[in-house]
């Protein structure tokens, strides 16, 4: 590449300077003493033979300016960065966003439910599929995995479990033994707190704290991997993220949120039998109240929800970890709408559970 340099042409040619060659970083600390200490007010200079031209070559050009030279046949490269750096040139503005009217905006919005459905559908499609190969090719299972997140989702989740269900119990014993102590009938807040422990609260008190714990953490992980175009080399090297991300955390959570509901369960008992106590009611009391109360229908019951409310944890986070956006900020909106999501599909799960359950006389 040619050096920039100016050439001083005789008076007698009545020809004005030429610059030529680079103006770019590694020439132009060359030129700045001689343009300082030339007056240049007034002096035409040739710049048709600027070959490339970079800021620190616009700068130059920017100085040569502001001391009274006048530029001419600059390339269009060149002069692009040189009005770049004009003080008065006006501030690009965005352009305003347009609007869009009532009808449109319901459109849009209808468009994008039916996306998500779509998207959902083909999520559990492409869960059974992996599913169907496991079954058929069950050496593919990657067990190290899904006993990892077994540990992730069960194990590491126990101290929280029972601090939450043993505050559970308490609260419920607690509030329910005052006012019924009134009509002599403390002794059946332990059929209440068994019934409703067992067949609601156990399985849905687990479900939001895994919802909370470790649906996000499945959004945020795969989210992050999904950013750093990691799936995209899962697939680039021929593993298939349903089977190779998916489906080992599935199957975690559906098998530990029935184990952890049970844990929820006895340290709740245990809560407010320590409660019924303080009341005068023994142990062995509190335990027949209950063993009367509950039967094998409400126990199983209560085992199908979590085993359901864990699949739908695990797979709406995996599910908004595979369709996170571009950029640092969709890892947390990801994790956020994972949660948001669960919450809601929990509750509708449990109500769905109740009028079944009417219905059916369980």
């Amino acid at each position: 590449m040619a050096a920039t340099k100016t050439q001083l042409i005789p008076p007698e040619a009545q020809t004005p300077f030429r610059l030529c060659g680079d103006l770019t970083l590694a020439t132009v600390p060359e030129l700045w003493p001689l343009i300082r200490s030339t007056e240049w007010a007034s002096t035409c200079i040739d710049a048709s033979e600027i070959q490339q031209c970079d800021g620190a070559g616009a700068a130059l050009l920017f100085e040569l300016i502001q001391r009274g030279a006048q530029l001419e046949n600059l390339p269009e490269q060149s002069q692009r960065l040189l009005t770049a750096l004009n003080p008065e040139q006006a501030l690009i503005r965005a352009s305003a966003k347009p609007r869009v009217n009532l009808i449109a905006q319901v459109g849009q919005q209808t468009a994008g439910i039916f996306a998500e459905f779509e998207r959902q559908i083909s999520f559990l499609g492409a869960i059974a599929h992996a599913v169907f190969n496991t079954i058929t090719q069950p050496k593919t299972f990657r067990y190290r995995d899904f006993l990892q997140q077994c540990e992730l989702v069960g194990a590491n989740a126990v101290p929280i479990v029972a601090l939450i269900s043993i505050l559970l119990g308490v609260i419920l014993a607690f509030q329910s033994a005052i006012p019924m102590r009134q009509f002599g009938a403390e002794l059946y807040v332990a059929n209440l707190l068994g019934l409703s422990l067992i067949r609601e609260l156990g399985p849905l008190v687990t479900a939001i704290l895994l919802a909370g714990r470790s649906g996000a953490a499945f959004a945020a992980e795969i989210g992050t991997m999904k950013v750093n175009e990691e799936v995209n080399a899962l697939v680039t090297f021929g593993f298939d993220p349903m089977r190779f991300l998916v489906l080992p955390r599935l199957m975690a959570g559906v098998l530990m949120a029935p184990l952890l509901t049970l844990f929820a369960e006895a340290v709740g008992l245990f809560g407010g039998a320590l409660v019924m106590k303080g009341f005068g009611i023994p142990f062995s009391t509190f335990w027949n109240q209950v063993s009367t109360q509950v039967d094998l229908v409400d126990f199983s019951t209560g085992l199908a929800k979590a085993a359901i409310f864990g699949f739908i944890v695990a797979s709406v986070g995996c599910l908004r970890g595979l369709n996170t956006g571009n950029g640092a900020s969709a890892v947390g909106a990801a994790t956020t709408q994972a949660v948001v999501q669960t919450l809601v599909l929990l509750v509708v799960a449990d109500g769905l559970f109740a009028v079944v359950a009417y219905h059916m006389g369980w």
